[in-house]
């Protein structure tokens, strides 16, 4: 069976206003989760190193199609696909690029006509197609088509790939007839602050800061949005950074047993008990109930203080 995946585009491709903010944040959290249940944190640790800007800096003198097959082998070799041969091609479409999901280890990738003279996000719809393969050889997807591109995206960000597809997020001027007129365009179905909000999850796991990078403007400060939306997660109880206010409805919860915003408790022969997210990988975490203690998350391995 041949399955297609899209790469989404707004608004260049027949798409609306570009949505911002966070309005995914569940489903991408969820991704997360998979990820790492998937891979094992051993398996996610592999990819510590991002792809680097001038391994798919795509000039205008460089052949089209020689270098298109380039940077899809940029692509496969990041994610570790030895054996997946990409064939890139281009045409009018809808969406900026789809792939067609098929045994291997061939795959024919479509690039929208944009690319053939506007190279600069030719790698970022290549990451995005590419680990397409990715998952679909991992057996890892969602259910319905936007929660499964909300994974792509997500995997691909926090990969190490990904941070192209927020570069990909502009405004620029346009000359429309006689007017001078303002154009955005973004790659991806992630808003542009919440590809910053995986990119910031990844800079905290693995040290991997990736805003030199950045050529857009406004990917930049989507970014610094999802670094700050990142930072709130580490300021939630039971986690001993959170902020007076959450400490004291915690405690006000723990005299109820009511569970609160993230976590809940639950009473066991050992005594109580309290549960809540990890904020790098989003498993749930399960420790006593008897103040400050260091939990450490079985899935990603991440080490917490807690105030319980």
């Amino acid at each position: 069976m041949v399955e297609r995946a899209d790469t989404g585009t707004s608004p260049a491709a027949g798409g609306g206003a570009i949505v911002h903010g966070f309005p995914h944040l569940g489903t991408v959290r969820a991704a997360l989760t998979a990820l790492y249940r998937r891979l094992s944190g051993d398996g996610v640790d592999r990819f510590a190193a991002s792809v680097h800007p001038e391994l798919v800096d795509f000039p205008a003198d460089e052949d089209l199609y020689l270098g298109a097959q380039r940077v899809a082998r940029v692509m496969v070799q990041h994610f570790r696909l030895p054996d997946a041969r990409m064939v890139v091609s281009f045409r009018d479409m809808v969406h900026a690029g789809n792939v067609e999901l098929a045994a291997g280890p061939e795959y024919f990738i479509e690039l929208h006509s944009r690319f053939r003279t506007d190279r600069r996000d030719v790698g970022a719809a290549l990451a995005h197609e590419v680990m397409h393969v990715y998952l679909h050889r991992l057996g890892l997807e969602f259910a319905g088509t936007r929660d499964n591109e909300i994974l792509t995206d997500t995997a691909t960000a926090y990969l190490g790939a990904g941070w192209l597809l927020l570069d990909a997020y502009r405004e620029e001027a346009a000359i429309r007839g006689e007017r001078l007129m303002m154009s955005a365009y973004k790659l991806g179905y992630l808003t542009p602050e919440e590809f910053g909000y995986v990119l910031a999850k990844r800079a905290r796991a693995f040290g991997d800061d990736i805003e030199p990078w950045f050529r857009s403007a406004q990917a930049r400060d989507a970014y610094r949005a999802g670094l700050a939306r990142a930072g709130q997660d580490l300021k939630v109880a039971p986690l001993a950074a959170a902020g007076w206010a959450a400490r004291r409805r915690y405690a006000r919860d723990r005299r109820s047993l009511t569970s609160g915003p993230d976590y809940s408790f639950e009473t066991a022969a050992t005594g109580l008990r309290v549960s809540f997210p990890c904020p790098t990988c989003f498993q749930r975490i399960r420790v006593p109930s008897r103040g400050r203690l260091r939990a450490r998350c079985t899935l990603c391995r991440t080490e917490l203080d807690v105030d319980t």
